[in-house]
């Protein structure tokens, strides 16, 4: 049995990642740690396991392996730090909030005996597994154009601490606002569905609307819209959203030389594609999971798995492309300009 640890005992903690280690069966979770030790303490309690004062008190409990589910402007710092003491890390998105310490962690995983793995979960979902297999055996033959959506309410009531005062507002913990949650998943989902990297962005990442606790518009962006083009030379569009008041959106349409692939866009099934004859393929694999609507992610699984195979599942070299998107297209929307990347 594998000894886990969690790093950051809130919602994404509670509802995805205990729960999930809880049914493997191939580990247990015997630590956790929070800046608010009550909760940690309340979760020990609960689950199993010892609450500990320190991030370093909980590395050197003989824990196997950790959770990194904290704000992101403290995810790289504890990931080198777990992964310098040989333990395997499951880090959650944004890998980090700049690209010099993505790099680091990159590098840091290479050179540990433990793995790393970031928290990619739109990579495990078996529609965007099956239609990345269909689209790279042709199915809607050379993909040309693109656009992939992921947008809701906002983080208000997601937070472990529900409102406007949450930390996904405060740019000192969450460095960016809609990019950082959403846009960094369908970023890499993008690459990973099309089997290729983005080469170039122009973008407007902006506050549209969202407003604070202080009756002011939040200091981070609650819309980001990217014009990705792809080193293959297809080019499509990536919306994320905080200002979705209705329905959660999380689509993707691919159209093709031989056709349009609609993935988690119509009710009817989860892949649908349509020929240039008016014929359709319909593939009703699953449901996209949504903040209402909670199932299991696969990141836990696949994590075990990877430990156990020594090789990790979504290694962070994988996802510096998009971490890379990602700041070009802050960088877009500062300058005005397109940014290449290099």
């Amino acid at each position: 049995m594998y000894k886990i640890g969690i790093i950051g005992c809130g919602k994404i903690a509670q509802v995805r990642h205990i729960p999930e280690y809880a049914g493997n069966g191939k580990c247990e979770i015997t630590g956790y740690y929070d800046l608010n030790a009550g909760r940690a303490a309340s979760l020990a309690e609960r689950f199993g396991g010892k609450a500990y004062e320190s991030v370093e008190a909980l590395l050197d409990s003989g824990v196997d392996a950790v959770s990194v589910c904290t704000a992101n402007n403290t995810h790289a710092e504890i990931t080198l730090k777990a992964l310098k003491a040989g333990k395997h890390v499951l880090c959650e998105k944004p890998m980090a909030t700049t690209l010099e310490d993505c790099v680091k962690m990159t590098e840091a995983a290479s050179s540990s005996s433990g793995i790393l793995m970031i928290g990619q979960n739109q990579r495990f979902t078996r529609t965007h597994a099956k239609a990345r297999s269909l689209i790279v055996g042709g199915a809607v033959g050379r993909p040309l154009t693109f656009r992939t959506i992921f947008g809701h309410g906002g983080p208000e009531t997601w937070s472990v601490d529900p409102g406007k005062n949450t930390w996904f507002f405060d740019k000192s913990k969450a460095a960016m606002g809609a990019m950082a949650d959403l846009g960094i998943h369908k970023t890499d989902l993008i690459q990973f569905l099309l089997d290729d990297t983005v080469s170039a962005v122009s973008s407007i990442v902006t506050t549209l609307d969202k407003k604070g606790a202080d009756g002011g518009l939040i200091p981070v962006d609650d819309n980001a819209v990217c014009i990705y083009r792809m080193k293959s030379g297809a080019v499509g569009t990536m919306t994320a959203s905080w200002t979705f008041y209705g329905n959660e959106d999380n689509s993707t349409v691919i159209y093709g030389t031989e056709g349009i692939m609609k993935i988690y866009a119509d009710p009817s099934a989860s892949i649908i594609i349509e020929h240039p004859d008016g014929t359709r393929e319909l593939y009703e694999v699953d449901a996209i999971q949504t903040n209402d609507n909670q199932t299991s992610s696969g990141v836990i699984d696949e994590f075990i798995s990877s430990i156990e195979k020594g090789v990790s599942a979504v290694p962070a070299a994988s996802v510096l492309p998009a971490m890379k998107a990602v700041f070009a297209a802050l960088e877009s929307a500062e300058t005005g300009k397109t940014v290449i990347i290099k």
